[in-house]
């Protein structure tokens, strides 16, 4: 039975280390692993999505709509924007910070209000967080993807020690203490 997991974020906020981490951790449990990103404008600010996909045997690294176990967005309206690529028993994993896209910042659109409420209202399981607070009580506003990192852990069957261990894999070394602690604050 294949897994699938969608990171969503916005250019530079840390998905290809959350991706890269996972698929690494999940290949030590002995699983076939397909990771493939897929880049917007991401030097830019813009969409950021990292499909990685694991099981006994894995064929395509893309899932499709409707076939995402895991949506973990690093940013609510990536969350609502990426929603129809979830299961219907599949569960969306939020920073709860919001990046105002291009058309909020010219003025064009307004932040649409309330969006963790509207896609419970949909009937959609949504675990959302402030991970930018944690973050900073970590060491680093840039620790977010492993505070999601933590949380998204909360999911798995996998001990907590072969999480840390991957990253203690996958940061460099004067980071990982960091990295550690943000882990820990998105698990509690």
């Amino acid at each position: 039975m294949t897994k699938n997991i969608m990171i969503v974020g916005v250019g530079g906020q840390g998905s290809l280390l959350a991706s890269k981490l996972l698929g690494h951790l999940l290949l030590t449990e002995g699983y076939d692993v397909k990771v493939s990103e897929v880049h917007g404008m991401s030097q830019r600010g813009g969409s950021v999505v990292t499909y990685v996909r694991f099981g006994e045997k894995v064929y395509s690294p893309i899932i499709d709509k409707g076939e995402a176990d895991f949506i973990v967005s690093f940013e609510k309206l990536e969350a609502a924007r990426y929603v129809e690529y979830l299961k219907p028993d599949g569960r969306i994993v939020t920073n709860t910070q919001e990046v105002d896209p291009m058309p909020v910042i010219t003025g064009a659109m307004e932040y649409p209000e309330d969006l963790v409420g509207k896609m419970e209202e949909l009937g959609i399981a949504v675990d959302a967080m402030d991970c930018l607070s944690l973050a900073n009580e970590a060491g680093s506003a840039k620790a977010v993807n492993i505070v999601l990192m933590g949380r998204l852990s909360k999911y798995f069957d996998i001990p907590v020690e072969k999480w840390e261990q991957a990253i203690a894999d996958c940061v460099p070394e004067k980071f990982r203490e960091l990295n550690l602690k943000a882990f820990a604050l998105g698990r509690k």
